[in-house]
């Protein structure tokens, strides 16, 4: 894991495949405590801009564990809130702290901010990407399966920021990956063009409009909100548009019959995902979201080199 040593992670397309396979391992040897590695006297900044509950709490308790110290950082307590620019603001922190996860929403912003800072930045979600999301979600689908190799997995919903970087992060993982999204909510065509690319014959990236077509045989069916952060107002009227990729039993019922079922939280039941799937047998949304945890964890010993 020494290539990791001070990096940032503002993207899945950051990691090698090696890196990616390596992080998982890390983060499975956390989990089960084979390795236990220390950060004593480190800090991590977490300047987040948007509502958080899971990447706030598991990016703390991570350092916490770590031996490191955390600081919140949000934009209501700090000068960026009364628009001082990144420049300065990443210059000054540099000067403070040993890592900094930021979520904001552009991410120009989070680009700027690294540009600036010699310390390691983690983009903890923007609107184009939500990296440490996928890393527990390949975890997740690890441990499921043991193994990721020959698996699929198929994501219904609104082409957003975890479309893109599951895209990515499957490209690298070897997963096949099908992306199924209503007619004008498909993901960016330049982070599917780039998922291609990474995937090198390793994979197979497959955008559709057809959700009956992409969950078929698929080892985990995965979905989101049908609106993210910022577009609350659009939410009622997406429904019927976006009601076609609900993840249900006559889903699920279509995909592999050891499938599971994930949701990166947190879910509008009845909206993009039904109560009784979320509930049931098949569901691993709250170890998806246990997994945040060890893949942070892993992430941050891994870039300050403790591991």
């Amino acid at each position: 894991m020494d290539s990791l040593k001070g990096r940032d992670l503002l993207s899945m397309a950051d990691l090698t495949s090696t890196e990616l396979h390596e992080l998982l391992d890390l983060a499975a040897q956390l989990k089960n405590g084979t390795k236990q590695p220390k950060c004593p006297n480190k800090v991590l900044g977490l300047v987040f801009s948007k509502a958080s509950t899971r990447t706030r709490v598991s990016f703390s308790v991570a350092m916490y564990q770590l031996g490191g110290q955390i600081l919140d950082l949000n934009a209501g307590v700090t000068q960026v809130g009364r628009g001082e620019p990144t420049s300065d603001t990443a210059r000054v922190l540099d000067r403070y702290l040993d890592v900094v996860a930021i979520r904001t929403f552009q991410q120009a912003e989070i680009e700027e901010f690294a540009a600036y800072a010699n310390i390691p930045v983690i983009n903890a979600l923007t609107d184009l990407e939500h990296p440490c999301q996928i890393l527990a979600d390949l975890l997740t689908l690890r441990e499921t399966f043991g193994s990721l190799e020959n698996l699929t997995m198929s994501y219904l919903g609104d082409g957003n920021n975890v479309a893109h970087s599951l895209m990515l992060g499957c490209a690298l993982a070897g997963v096949n990956i099908r992306v199924a999204t209503p007619n004008g909510y498909a993901p960016d065509q330049t982070v599917v063009n780039q998922a291609i690319d990474l995937s090198q014959g390793r994979s197979a990236v497959i955008v559709t409009d057809d959700p009956k077509a992409a969950v078929q045989g698929s080892h985990a069916l995965y979905t989101d909100v049908w609106a993210s952060m910022g577009e609350e107002s659009e939410a009622q009227s997406r429904i019927p548009q976006f009601q076609p990729y609900q993840i249900n039993q006559s889903m699920l019922d279509l995909a592999h019959d050891q499938a599971i079922v994930l949701h990166c939280l947190p879910a509008h039941r009845g909206e993009e995902i039904t109560h009784d799937v979320m509930e049931g047998a098949h569901s691993r949304i709250w170890d998806q979201a246990e997994n945040r945890l060890h893949a942070q964890k892993a992430l941050l010993a891994a870039i300050l080199s403790e591991v």
